[in-house]
């Protein structure tokens, strides 16, 4: 037995909170949309996918953020992707530098910290 690689990353959200969902992880952060599965949609909530990136967002009542636990997204052209996240009204924040990435947080539309580290060029 040995573990192979993370399948997926699921993150809570209060119920009906798709549309503010779709808007950050597929229209802002490029993360396409796609359906859930026909026995899980009822519960609500909705997964996103790229390659092999895999987000769930999940509802959860009571619902509570998660402040501390994030996943973290490596990505290409961080200042960019920060651009467009605070044109479109989201609040990035850098951190202490962490050795060959540049790297920033943001939160999603419920309150989740999500982390965004770009690799420094060698």
């Amino acid at each position: 037995m040995s573990l192979l690689r993370l399948d997926h990353v699921q993150l809570a959200m209060p119920a009906g909170g798709e549309d503010r969902a779709a808007a950050f992880y597929a229209d802002t952060l490029g993360i396409s949309q796609v359906p859930k599965p026909a026995h899980l949609a009822a519960r609500g909530g909705c997964w996103f996918e790229k390659d092999d990136l895999k987000i769930h967002l999940g509802v959860e009542t009571p619902f509570h953020p998660a402040r501390k636990a994030h996943p973290a997204f490596l990505v290409s052209d961080l200042a960019a992707l920060c651009a467009r996240l605070e044109a479109r009204g989201y609040r990035v924040v850098e951190d202490q530098p962490l050795e060959g990435y540049e790297r920033r947080y943001v939160d999603d539309p419920f309150g989740n910290r999500i982390e965004l580290m770009e690799e420094h060029a060698v």
